[in-house]
């Protein structure tokens, strides 16, 4: 069985407009209740849990924006989004900042109705995503493996469906993909779900020890061995024997070293700095690197034959911009454990900052997304985070220093740019953006979804 239809609570003081989104959402597979005024409604909310609200907000009594606060003070998890035939910008900015997700102007068409409201199931989505994993850190630490990865994408849908077939195996992977990306995630994802899962999972960097100690580092060494060698040590290899060792940054790796490392990984033994005989290893080899070893190998600044024994398979990440679906879901999964850790509740995002978060290009990738995150709850103190609260360098595209001058690919980064500017104006009205940018609705809708903007 599939899950649930999605609970709407209608709020509107006009029957035919009750008895009009009634048909229509029902139609659309919803389970629908409806409520004239505002204390009917709050009233119905106690009683029980609702997945969305739609609510007007010109209405006799109680208006929407007194709802929409009343709402927030009783801690309602329902998702709020406003109606009205007198809407103006300012009132929708309005209605965002106090905690309603989107908002639609009357007169609106069904399919219109239908899109936001799926829009907000897919934000509800991730809200329960984001819950599960907050619960599995509450409970018993971090998650592992496949249960740390946080996405919706089809690209990492395929990463993760190598990362299943690759983990019982004991072949070396080499994880590519810019800096930022997750490599290491992928890595403890493979040796988290492999046979290897209950012995040791080491890492490191190979560009972050000199030279004259990775060998030490890598291989061990038998005490006296060298000045400072006053106790032996079974270095890494030897250390990570039964499990996996993670290179990371392999590209560093010195090229006199290199030779050592390949036969490490060819005749399965290790032989310590000071040591005359070999010893037996069982360890799998897991590399990462940023750089394209292929042109490194043509610079001789890589042996060959090394990345071949390490590019047994290849698994390439996909930068954060060829997957914005996953942009929203990791940014709110990073509010959650960061403001878990300074003690404070998560706080959500608009869909205003949802736009502005899905425009930009992040160089960085998910490292430079968690960094932003963690800024923006440093010096951001309210329940909800609108564009304005983001950290300044996602609020504008730098496109000063691309070097592709390539007419298509500016058209499309400009045209990206400014329906991100026109749905932060509007508060992730997609009818009131369309307006901005003369174009009709049906045509933002197209340029949104190709440019991948939700």
């Amino acid at each position: 069985m599939g899950p649930e239809p999605a609970k709407v609570l209608v709020l509107d003081d006009e029957a035919p407009m009750r008895h009009m989104l009634r048909l229509v959402l029902e139609k659309g597979g919803y389970r629908i209740t409806d409520a004239s005024d505002g204390e009917t409604a709050l009233s119905l909310m106690e009683q029980e849990s609702f997945d969305l609200v739609l609510c007007d907000i010109r209405m006799p009594g109680m208006d929407g924006l007194t709802f929409i606060r009343e709402s927030v003070k009783r801690h309602s998890p329902a998702t709020l989004i406003m109606m009205s035939a007198y809407g103006t910008i300012e009132t929708a900015v309005e209605c965002m900042k106090l905690g309603a997700y989107d908002y639609i102007s009357k007169p609106f068409k069904p399919d219109e109705v239908l899109l936001t409201l799926k829009k907000a199931e897919e934000r509800l989505g991730l809200r329960r995503e984001n819950a599960r994993l907050k619960e599995e850190l509450r409970q018993g630490g971090s998650p592992q493996g496949l249960d740390a990865m946080v996405f919706r994408s089809k690209a990492m849908q395929e990463v993760i469906a190598m990362v299943r077939k690759l983990a019982g195996s004991s072949a070396s992977v080499l994880i590519t993909g810019e800096t930022g990306t997750g490599k290491e995630l992928i890595a403890r994802a493979l040796h988290a779900e492999g046979n290897r899962k209950r012995k040791p999972f080491l890492a490191v960097n190979c560009g972050a020890i000199s030279a004259g100690l990775m060998e030490s580092e890598l291989f061990g060494h038998v005490k006296g061995a060298f000045t400072g060698a006053d106790r032996e040590n079974l270095g890494l290899f030897g250390a990570a024997d039964g499990g996996t060792l993670f290179l990371d940054e392999i590209g560093e790796l010195p090229l006199e070293l290199q030779p050592k490392l390949l036969r490490v990984l060819q005749e399965g033994e290790v032989r310590r700095v000071g040591e005359t005989r070999p010893r037996r290893i069982d360890v799998r080899v897991l590399a990462a690197t940023a750089r394209n070893l292929k042109e490194e190998v043509g610079k001789r600044r890589f042996r060959d034959d090394l990345y071949y024994r390490l590019n047994v398979v290849e698994i390439q990440l996909p930068p954060l911009r060829d997957r914005p679906e996953d942009i929203v879901l990791l940014a709110e999964y990073f509010l959650e454990i960061i403001a878990a850790k300074e003690g404070r509740p998560g706080p959500e995002l608009s869909a205003d900052a949802c736009a502005v978060l899905q425009s930009y290009t992040w160089p960085g990738n998910v490292r430079e997304l968690r960094n932003f995150m963690e800024k923006t709850v440093i010096f951001c103190r309210e329940p909800i985070i609108n564009q304005s609260s983001l950290p300044w360098e996602i609020r504008r595209e730098n496109r000063d220093g691309s070097d592709d001058h390539s007419l298509k690919k500016a058209t499309a980064r400009l045209e990206k740019e400014y329906i991100g500017k026109a749905l932060s104006a509007t508060g992730g009205n997609r009818t009131q953006a369309a307006k901005i940018l003369n174009i009709s609705l049906r045509g933002l809708l197209y340029k949104m979804k190709e440019y991948g903007i939700e």
